[in-house]
């Protein structure tokens, strides 16, 4: 199947699906992905007939996100059902707190890999950050996934100004450990009213850190269709750098659809006044022409968020 693109010729090539907007867990910087909050969770065949309608539209990658979608008690269900469907990729993203007792069912279902949230390996620090006591319980989870043979088994560093930006090495030395990549996030710069005020305290940017990765780095490595970000690898480990994305780097190389939890296509992650609904559609039963036409219109309504 021919890859589908936009009308400024991004190709869609993956589809993120919102499983839930619940968390088992409450960050402080967390702002749900862009979601609004809901109540109307699809079934897991309502996913998978969205799923079934992107693969043949084209698109190769499945990722699953929350909130928490290990808190979904039919998750390995959803997981299994997706991976009939033989996509070059799927994978989803976790904090990691039940990742201990779902890890090896989640591989057998078909999950591919796997990303956990993880700013800290300093138990005070991560009770800041989280609201819990979760953080032995995290570290767990991540062993398992990578002996469970979930590949590549990534964590996301989300880095903030006094609080983790001074344990980047000891989380990298943690993560070469195991052989996990390790993705430096920097916090993006809201201009909500209080996550505005909250980006303003603990914004910290990536550049000096960078400037040091590259100097030490035996490689680097761009990658072209993710937002040209970059890989450092050094001494056989491997460091990715995210930056924010509310940027033309990041709008011009984007390739991805979001669902929302209550089942809309959400054409980019910075709007919420563009959305397509597409759940009422599988709902009264409409035909897969009529609901691959909702895609069609989700993807027409992409625009970048920022322009050069």
């Amino acid at each position: 199947m021919k890859t589908i693109t936009d009308q400024y010729q991004r190709p869609i090539i993956s589809l993120r699906i919102t499983l839930t907007n619940l968390c088992n867990l409450n960050c402080i910087y967390c702002h749900h992905d862009g979601m609004e909050s809901s109540k109307d969770e699809m079934s897991a065949d309502e996913i998978y007939k969205i799923c079934e309608i992107a693969k043949n539209i084209g698109v190769k990658k499945i990722r699953l996100s929350g909130g928490e979608p290990l808190v979904r008690k039919d998750i390995v269900e959803i997981i299994e059902k997706i991976a009939t469907l033989d996509f070059k990729d799927i994978s989803l993203t976790t904090n990691g707190v039940l990742l201990e007792k779902y890890s090896e069912d989640l591989k057998k279902a078909g999950l591919n890999r796997v990303n956990v949230s993880l700013d800290t390996l300093k138990p005070d620090v991560y009770q800041f950050i989280t609201k819990k006591d979760y953080l032995e319980k995290v570290k767990k989870g991540i062993v398992k996934a990578v002996d469970a043979g979930l590949d590549p088994v990534k964590i996301n560093m989300v880095l903030m100004k006094g609080i983790n930006e001074d344990e980047v090495e000891e989380m990298f030395e943690f993560s070469k450990k195991y052989g996990i990549v390790l993705q430096l996030i920097e916090l993006v710069e809201s201009e909500n009213c209080d996550d505005d005020k909250f980006s303003k305290e603990y914004h910290y940017s990536l550049e000096s850190i960078e400037d040091e990765l590259a100097s030490r780095a035996d490689h680097v490595k761009t990658r072209k269709f993710m937002q040209s970000r970059k890989k450092y690898y050094i001494d056989g480990g491997e460091i990715e750098v995210v930056k924010p994305m509310d940027n033309t780097d990041f709008c011009k190389n984007c390739t991805r659809l979001r669902i929302t939890p209550d089942g809309k296509i959400k054409p980019c992650l910075l709007r919420n006044d563009n959305l397509v609904d597409l759940i009422s559609h599988i709902r009264r039963g409409d035909n897969d022409s009529q609901l691959k036409e909702r895609f069609l219109i989700g993807i027409n309504n992409r625009k970048p968020y920022n322009m050069e």
